[in-house]
């Protein structure tokens, strides 16, 4: 949607019904104070959206914006990566809480590496990209974190397991990398090599209260782990979660109930947050364990974490499958080499 304010023409912007549900107005208003038009064509604040460039290229575009709170990163993201091909530029002066600074600062990075120049506060209210376009780069892309999540997870979940990615380090730009160590607190044992992260299990998991505002989409395969701990886990920063393909949080709750397991929100007023409580004696992870058909929401995420419940309790089953497509085309083959 950015990007739009750079093409030749108006473009239109649409996706699947429940993209439809996704709010954009914050993007939209920003937009517009750059100086594109702006037309919702179904509901306000929400796609299909048409957007019509500006006057860039007469320099006209401010060169500073002040965003006031914001629901998604991807929005500050975004204007980053456009405002490098503005004539001057743009800064970014950022009021109240900043949210998934992580992938912010992922932004940044990503652009300080191919050569924009990049100014930053150190509480990242203040952003500033050096402006006029980029000449020729060559960059090598990591591996994708968050989708590594899964298999660090998986191998936390089942005593004596180990999975070792490859193409990942401390000097990942990614937040989500740093979820080994989230899982180390839980009692898994993590070993950091050049280029590559291995996450063991360990006899039993220990529960765990994380603040998971820099790495949210990890919360999910964090929430799967829980339910294999010996005790109440709480689980804070999910306030992206709701406007995610599905709301994520209400439906972890919805699917992690069928096992037995409790899960609450909002916690101690904080809508943002939950508590997993596996059942009294722990999920049964007998034989004769009962058929469980997590539902997915058509969310790729969703059927990602769920599928790790599967390692441990026979007979779970994932409706949708195929809608891990959307980022992760080869997850089963590779969550087949659990079992192999």
């Amino acid at each position: 949607m950015a990007a739009a304010m750079l093409a030749a023409g108006a473009v239109t912007i649409d996706g699947s019904a429940r993209m439809r549900e996704r709010p954009i107005g914050e993007l939209g208003d920003l937009l517009r104070r750059l100086g594109c038009g702006v037309e919702y064509l179904g509901r306000a604040g929400f796609p299909p959206v048409r957007v019509t460039p500006g006057a860039e290229e007469s320099g006209e575009v401010p060169s500073t914006l002040e965003v006031g709170s914001f629901q998604s990163s991807q929005f500050v993201s975004a204007l980053l990566l456009v405002g490098a091909w503005l004539p001057k530029g743009l800064t970014l002066r950022l009021k109240g809480p900043v949210t998934s600074g992580a992938y912010i600062q992922m932004t940044l990075g990503l652009l300080a590496k191919v050569g924009v120049t990049v100014r930053m506060s150190e509480d990242l209210h203040v952003i500033r990209v050096g402006g006029g376009g980029l000449g020729e780069f060559e960059y090598t892309v990591e591996p994708d974190a968050t989708g590594a999540t899964y298999f660090w997870g998986g191998a936390a979940m089942v005593p004596g397991a180990r999975c070792a990615v490859e193409g990942l380090d401390g000097q990942s730009l990614q937040g989500d990398a740093g979820f080994p160590e989230v899982l180390g607190r839980m009692g898994a044992r993590v070993q950091r090599g050049p280029g590559v992260i291995e996450v063991m299990g360990p006899r039993e998991l220990q529960p765990i209260l994380a603040d998971m505002s820099d790495m949210p989409d990890a919360a999910m395969t964090l929430a799967a782990c829980a339910c294999f701990a010996n005790g109440t886990s709480i689980l804070r920063g999910l306030r992206t979660l709701h406007v995610k393909e599905c709301d994520r949080i209400a439906a972890m709750q919805t699917e992690l109930t069928k096992l037995g397991v409790r899960v609450q929100t909002p916690v101690q007023r904080d809508a943002d947050a939950m508590t997993i409580t596996p059942p009294a004696g722990g999920i049964d992870c007998s034989a004769g364990a009962p058929p469980v058909v997590f539902e997915t929401y058509n969310d790729h995420r969703m059927a990602m974490s769920l599928a790790l419940i599967g390692l441990r309790r026979p007979n779970v089953a994932i409706r949708d499958p195929k809608c891990v497509g959307k980022t992760y085309p080869g997850f089963w083959r590779d969550y087949g080499k659990f079992y192999s």
